[in-house]
């Protein structure tokens, strides 16, 4: 009796760490869904709707992790959405990506502080900076495609 409880201990055992070697090398198995949310971009001066993006909202650490690199490609009118606690220096990274991206940095208050065009990485990952609270990751080219710029705003429809 004890032997047959020692081995579906360890057969147990060996379950968890297959699992948890496969979360280790491709963390994106461990995420379950992503809320959704409307930005819209809006031209800081004159106050016009710019572009409109559903995107994923990327909340916690470990959906900020894995951000795009679970991925494929990204439609027109698609993104993700990173939301952090406060507005800060931060710096994104290329890891894993199978498409290039726009990476849009934005204030507190919704202002667009900086914007990268940013292209997957073979080798060593290049950090893209830029100062916010939030970031929003893009298809390459729908900043320019818009005309949004620094110093306009993003309305993030959160609530």
């Amino acid at each position: 009796m004890n032997r047959r409880l020692a081995g579906v201990a360890a057969a147990l055992a060996l379950v968890l760490l297959a699992v948890a070697a496969v979360a280790a090398t491709n963390p994106a198995f461990l995420i379950t869904g992503y809320d959704t949310t409307t930005v819209e971009a809006v031209d800081g001066d004159t106050g016009e709707s710019l572009a409109t993006v559903e995107a994923r909202v990327a909340d916690g650490f470990l959906k900020q992790y894995v951000g795009l690199s679970a991925t494929d490609d990204l439609d027109a009118g698609e993104g993700m959405l990173f939301v952090h606690g406060d507005a800060a220096e931060r710096a994104y990274v290329m890891r894993d990506m199978a498409f290039p991206i726009d990476i849009v940095f934005v204030d507190t208050d919704g202002t667009v502080t900086t914007i990268h065009e940013a292209a997957p990485e073979s080798g060593s990952l290049t950090r893209y900076e830029g100062t916010g609270k939030y970031v929003l990751e893009v298809p390459r080219g729908w900043s320019e495609r818009h005309g949004v710029d620094p110093g306009d705003r993003l309305v993030i429809d959160r609530e």
